[in-house]
């Protein structure tokens, strides 16, 4: 039971607790953000959208069987993808609308900013465990090809779609690395299986 009130102990499980309730706030956020995009940018909401270049899926295979430094590496190198995908629509937004529609831009800055900060949230869960932070140039998409004003609406739509999945995926895997392991009572560490 004392190794359950170690301070790493305390400080994993107060990290985890954080990091769920930014990715929780994060993804109403983003579903927001997806209402006002497609009503912004004349968008069916139920439009099908296919896998978009550069976006990480959050589906995984065999989710259970991954080891916690592999949940928090995934969704490192997916909020990092993010991130440059969130940057570049903010971008292209503003090339298309100029300040029209302020309103949907500062909600893109707003949750560009969120995941950027979880980011670095899940970065200090990576130190809290000694394990090296990959660098930022192995998880950045490639620069995608130059789109038609459509395709650019669309790849949005999947953009925002993708990211509030992986909200969702984010907050499983930081509710499995907050869990006691039943052996010992104490947070399973990221190497483990769960």
């Amino acid at each position: 039971m004392a190794a359950a009130d170690s301070p790493s102990a305390a400080l994993r499980r107060d990290l985890c607790s954080r990091g769920i309730r930014l990715a929780g706030k994060m993804r109403a956020d983003v579903v927001d953000l997806l209402d006002a995009y497609v009503e912004q940018q004349g968008l069916d909401a139920s439009a099908s959208v296919a896998a978009v270049e550069g976006v990480p899926l959050a589906a995984v295979e065999r989710w259970d069987e991954q080891t916690g430094t592999q949940r928090l590496l995934e969704n490192l190198a997916a909020y990092r993808a993010f991130r440059a995908l969130l940057a570049q629509m903010l971008e292209e937004q503003r090339e298309q609308l100029g300040e029209a529609d302020a309103g949907l831009g500062r909600a893109l800055a707003a949750v560009l900013l969120q995941v950027s900060a979880f980011a670095y949230h899940l970065e200090e869960l990576l130190r809290l465990e000694s394990r090296g932070v990959p660098g930022e140039e192995e998880d950045g998409p490639p620069p995608p090809p130059r789109l038609s004003l459509f395709e650019q609406k669309l790849r949005g739509l999947g953009v925002l779609r993708e990211l509030a999945q992986w909200a969702v995926r984010s907050v499983r895997d930081l509710r499995q690395l907050a869990k006691p392991s039943p052996a010992t009572g104490t947070a399973p560490g990221l190497a483990e299986s769960p």
